[in-house]
């Protein structure tokens, strides 16, 4: 059964670092699949961040390129976000994502049928 749930979440200070953790998705057990991390800022509607495809490939919000690395851990089944250089702009709710029978990823989150149940990421100046 796929469950995601988020790990990591906290408060930091402007340039500060953390990594968020997915678990329970069992991605593995599907060939094609896509994982994703979106955020949602407060006031605002939910924004891709990154993704993860089963075909190797990774994209990026332009907002967090160079800052944030998306990666997957195949043999614990756990997607990761690395967030370093935070900023007050990143502060938001943010949620694991995945689809299956699909290789390609998207950005559109009416795609992604599975959802955790987020994890608050607070960065002050």
């Amino acid at each position: 059964q796929v469950r995601l749930v988020e790990s990591g979440g906290g408060s930091v200070q402007a340039g500060g670092s953390l990594e968020l953790s997915c678990g329970k998705s069992e991605y593995t057990r599907y060939t094609q699949h896509c994982l994703a991390w979106f955020r949602q800022p407060p006031g605002k509607e939910r924004e891709a961040v990154a993704t993860s495809g089963s075909d190797g490939s990774t994209t990026y919000a332009d907002s967090v390129k160079g800052r944030f690395t998306i990666s997957k851990d195949n043999a614990n089944n756990i997607l990761s976000l690395q967030m370093t250089n935070l900023k007050p702009d990143d502060t938001g709710m943010y949620y694991c994502a995945a689809l299956f029978y699909r290789s390609t990823c998207t950005f559109n989150s009416e795609d992604f049928g599975w959802w955790g149940q987020g994890t608050q990421v607070s960065v002050s100046s």
